[in-house]
């Protein structure tokens, strides 16, 4: 008779969308997750090119012909996620590239097509994966 109850008890429970749970035997809770490593700019630039996975023709005033600039970043403690180089001319975004961190520290580029007649000011925000800026550079082309 109280294994028919016990049947009982349990379509009554799933019919109201709950259901029996045995707690003698409960999974310990899990331990706290470490909180992420905040991401680290060690150095980064705006260059023309990047020779041996280093920035060359770097600065902060760049002729209107240049064609293409570089974003050069070297970070740490973000292995596994991605940084964001976000381009600026003026106040307008022209450019949000994605890059794979693949350990720490981590050097990764990327580039920007720049014609000849947008110049003026730009800029390139470093950001982490969640969009916070943590690194903002400036430089102008063609002035």
């Amino acid at each position: 008779m109280k294994r028919i109850w016990t049947i009982a008890a349990l379509a009554f429970l799933i019919a109201r969308g709950g259901a029996a749970q045995d707690t003698t035997h409960a999974p310990a809770a899990a331990p706290a997750a470490a909180p992420a490593a905040a991401v680290t700019v060690m150095d980064a630039a705006v260059a023309k090119t990047v020779l041996d996975r280093q920035p060359q023709d770097t600065g902060a005033a760049f002729p209107a012909d240049v064609g293409q600039l570089v974003c050069w970043t070297k970070v740490s403690d973000a292995a596994g996620t991605s940084i964001h180089h976000v381009w600026f001319h003026g106040d307008t975004q022209v450019g949000d590239m994605e890059l794979q961190v693949g350990g720490s520290p981590w050097r990764t580029w990327s580039r920007k097509t720049v014609p000849a007649d947008w110049t003026g000011a730009w800029h390139v925000e470093v950001r982490d994966a969640s969009g916070a800026v943590l690194k903002r550079i400036d430089f102008t082309v063609g002035q």
